[in-house]
């Protein structure tokens, strides 16, 4: 199982370092090489011994035809077993320490991205709809969700601690309505076959992605279980396919999946505590495309559109950037995120990322595709995207619709969804 292939590792180690430098990350790749090359000269060694065994079997056999005797030969054949044996040890050993350092190994960045050192340097690409002006005070969604009484954080809290919140009533009709209007619009419109995943994968399928081993530390595992809660259906949805060959013609692949994601949130203490942008459980409408190499970057921008639909169709102003060097994600090639406008907040937030993740999580997964019957298999390109993040969605749309009465309209997309209804009226 390659991450980037060890081989293009080798021979590019300049440019694998730039890529290192622009991400502003680090890797081992003194010590790569190094492996690498121990591992190729012990591979030629043990193919000589195999060559010499070879040769004196034969010699053996050929004693044996003569009735001579083949004694010293056997001896020094069961040396060269033993010297056989011994360097495969250490080849697996060797193999073991490179694939532990190429599984630290970022995806190498398009040439298209744009070298930056954080959020700061991401280019905006495009805007849709125009922001909102309001003649009364903007209320933060979750000041409208407690007045609505259609969130409930405090009762979550006391349940489950920080980070987690109760839907009721219109509020968990809204959550519902927006699943079920995201997976049509995937299904019916944009070409996605709709899936219902495990929640729990193993080890090697977070590998295979590439949320392990590098962010265990974001990850819920299990106790007493080699089991993980997945952190986005991007996790089942692209190993669905691990281990397989896929013939051209079923290319492009695309599905999509509602799930709850499980993030523990590591390194985010003190940001967004308040409210549905960051919580350690939420639900996701996830799309994910496989693709060949020579169409990945065209179904990247299709993506993308597909997820700002959901949004031009809920009337939500939103913007589209490029993440740079520094921002972007560790298997991603390249990725645009698009950004929902939140007025209590006055600016722009994540609700979507969509990535190219090239070869990266293929070679992990190990899935290929064929061109022809008579043609080696080559290493398919996924691709994955939010279509949307649905909390996020549930609170543009309480700050975007906002009313100065503190009633909520319901976008109009979403009104068949919810029972005909058209607002959402504060408790009195």
């Amino acid at each position: 199982m390659d991450m980037l292939d060890l081989r293009f590792v080798r021979e590019n180690l300049e440019a694998v370092q730039q890529n290192l430098d622009n991400r502003h990350t680090t890797g081992d790749l003194e010590n790569f090489a190094k492996l690498y090359d121990l591992r190729k000269d012990l591979i030629q060694e043990v193919e000589q011994l195999k060559a010499q065994r070879n040769s004196v079997t034969a010699e053996i056999s050929a004693l044996k035809r003569n009735k001579e005797n083949a004694d010293d030969k056997i001896a020094e054949m069961q040396k060269v077993g033993d010297k056989i044996a011994e360097l495969d040890g250490k080849i697996r050993e060797t193999e073991s320490s490179l694939q532990n350092i190429a599984l630290m190994l970022p995806n190498m960045c398009d040439a298209s991205v744009p070298v930056g050192e954080d959020e700061n340097d991401n280019p905006e690409m495009r805007r849709w709809g125009k922001p909102r002006e309001f003649d009364f005070p903007i209320q933060a969604h979750w000041d409208l969700g407690e007045s609505l009484d259609i969130l409930d954080w405090e009762r979550a809290a006391k349940e489950s601690g920080a980070r987690f919140t109760f839907y009721k009533g219109l509020g968990a009709r809204l959550e519902r309505a927006l699943i079920n209007f995201m997976l049509d619009l995937h299904t019916e419109q944009q070409g996605y076959t709709e899936m219902m995943t495990p929640y729990m994968v193993t080890r090697q399928t977070l590998t295979n992605t590439g949320q392990l081993p590098k962010f265990a530390e974001d990850m819920y595992k299990v106790e007493n279980t080699e089991y993980f809660l997945i952190p986005t259906a991007e996790v089942t949805l692209t190993n669905f396919h691990a281990g397989e060959i896929l013939s051209i013609d079923e290319l492009p692949k695309y599905y999509t999946a509602f799930t709850a994601c499980f993030r523990a949130e590591a390194g985010s203490a003190g940001r967004d505590t308040r409210g549905l942008i960051r919580q350690h459980q939420f639900n996701k409408v996830e799309m994910v495309k496989f693709a060949t190499p020579e169409t990945s970057y065209q179904e990247l921008e299709s993506l993308t559109d597909n997820a700002e639909e959901v949004l031009r169709l809920l009337e939500l102003p939103h913007r589209v950037i490029t993440l740079c060097t520094g921002d972007i994600g560790f298997g991603s090639a390249k990725t645009y995120d698009v950004e929902v406008w939140m007025p209590a907040q006055d600016c722009y937030r994540e609700i979507s990322s969509c990535s190219n993740m090239t070869d990266f999580q293929a070679r992990r997964g190990n899935i290929k595709f064929r061109r022809d019957a008579k043609s080696k298999p080559e290493f398919v390109h996924t691709l994955n995207g939010s279509g949307l993040a649905v909390g996020r969605t549930v609170a543009a749309i309480l700050e975007n619709f906002q009313e100065a009465d503190g009633s909520v309209r319901i976008p109009k997309v979403l009104q068949p969804y919810m029972g005909g209804a058209e607002v959402i009226k504060p408790v009195k």
